[in-house]
């Protein structure tokens, strides 16, 4: 498939200069779509055109740490966490004066997503997001798990390491290309698509991101001070009462499905678990058709009462 063609915009909020993409009629509803690590918004690509084309208002950020998106302060704690990422997403809607948006995300992007749905739901029009519940547990994160779930988070025990830091410094793109190939196993990809995305690594202060974000969801590492609400917020496990649709790659070599679905009673509202056949993590990249369908529905079924 072609790289869509795209231009970047920048806005300013409190913390960042956000680089994003924008795509159908300005006057459209507003869609926002948010990647998750290690990925970047040519995830969206096909998914984006396809909403564009309805007539949607389609905004795709690059997340903090990834692409043109920059910290404005020099000083600036380099946080990963969270609540970074959600706070994020509700500055940039507050720049871009939207009260109100339909939220697509995964893994990163999935967990702001939520986070916005479940403690600021006047802003969430519906929600689809990869992988369900995607807000942290981080009390219970130092928790052992089963064998064969702890070995595939390898890689943020890795990066839990001054080894892991020094590892991701030197060699970002190729740990990125390992954790594409083990996490969508039965996906192809070419080297020109995963170097469009890769570029987005060789942002300054994606080392210090990554790394702050995979600590701090295990509680080895600090937050960012001001945050401290939000987190507080996020561990009382809060529920999710926006009409939601959860995607679920059937053949996601991190975060595959399970057999029960143990996040039902997270979601108060309206809530629908599709497990997607031979799907890996990037669920937007590699079921773009399913990822609008899915929004799509929500959609359609908001117009219908």
């Amino acid at each position: 498939m072609p790289a869509l063609a795209v231009e970047i915009h920048r806005v300013a909020t409190g913390a960042l200069e956000i680089a994003y993409e924008a795509h159908g009629p300005p006057d459209g509803d507003p869609a926002i779509l948010l990647h998750g690590f290690p990925y970047d918004p040519r995830s969206f690509d096909a998914a984006a055109a396809a909403l564009a084309g309805r007539g949607l208002r389609v905004l795709v950020p690059y997340l903090r740490g990834f692409g043109p998106t920059r910290l404005r302060a020099p000083a600036a704690m380099r946080s990963g966490q969270q609540a970074a990422v959600a706070r994020d997403l509700a500055d940039f809607m507050d720049a871009l004066a939207i009260p109100r948006a339909a939220l697509v995300g995964y893994d990163w992007g999935g967990r702001a997503a939520c986070i916005a749905a479940a403690l600021w739901p006047e802003r969430v029009r519906c929600l689809v997001t990869g992988a369900g519940y995607a807000i942290q547990d981080i009390a219970a994160a130092v928790a052992p798990q089963a064998p064969e779930t702890e070995h595939r988070l390898w890689y943020q025990y890795y990066f839990h390491t001054e080894r892991g830091r020094a590892g991701l410094a030197a060699n970002r793109r190729e740990i990125g290309r390992l954790l594409w190939r083990l996490w969508s196993p039965t996906r192809r990809f070419d080297a020109a698509a995963y170097d469009r995305t890769a570029a987005s690594f060789d942002n300054p202060d994606f080392v210090e991101i990554v790394i702050h974000s995979y600590r701090h969801r295990f509680g080895y590492a600090a937050g960012e001070p001001a945050l401290e609400p939000i987190e507080r917020a996020l561990a009382r496990r809060p529920p999710i009462a926006v009409p939601t649709i959860a995607l679920w790659g059937a053949d996601d070599g991190v975060t595959p499905p399970p057999a029960l679905d143990a996040d039902a009673d997270r979601f108060t509202g309206r809530y629908e678990r599709r497990i997607l056949p031979r799907i890996g993590h990037d669920i937007p990249g590699e079921a773009p058709d399913a990822t609008v369908a899915a929004l799509l529905a929500l959609l359609v079924g908001e117009a219908g009462g």
